[in-house]
């Protein structure tokens, strides 16, 4: 059996987002609990994972269709941003039918960073659809023993 969290608004607001994205809207959806990492002049946001490890801060972002070259990652005063275009590729309408679920356009997300993450030393690569941002964390510096003499 499994345990399912119970979420009464849920569905309202689910419908609610689908039809702000209907109408070309961008407003912070359900799944980011408050996340406003996004800004409205966004047309998609991209799904990002932040994880924890020992040495270093992770965040991984879904960003398919969109080549690295074409994604600007900066970093400014503790704020890391990612930033970049999917492009729409034109096709003609096939019997007068047409279906486009996929979202295009700009991207723009900005993390806060602790003070623990060392800035200078952020890298990132993408592959196969999957940005992965690294940012190392600061080395701990260990206390010095002073003798009195």
């Amino acid at each position: 059996m499994n345990v399912v969290r119970y979420e009464p608004w849920g569905l309202l607001r689910r419908f609610h987002d689908d039809v702000n994205q209907l109408f070309g809207e961008s407003q912070v959806g359900p799944a980011s609990d408050g996340d406003q990492s996004n800004i409205v002049t966004s047309n998609w946001t991209p799904a990002v994972d932040i994880k924890e490890e020992e040495g270093r801060f992770v965040l991984e972002a879904d960003i398919p269709g969109v080549d690295p070259k074409d994604i600007e990652v900066t970093m400014d005063n503790g704020v890391l941003t990612i930033k970049g275009e999917r492009r729409h590729e034109s096709e003609k309408e096939a019997d007068g039918y047409k279906r486009v679920e996929r979202s295009y356009g700009t991207f723009y997300r900005r993390f806060s960073l602790p003070d623990s993450a060392d800035a200078e030393r952020v890298t990132a690569k993408g592959k196969d659809g999957v940005l992965e941002v690294s940012i190392p964390k600061l080395e701990k510096v260990q206390p010095r023993k002073i003798t009195v003499s």
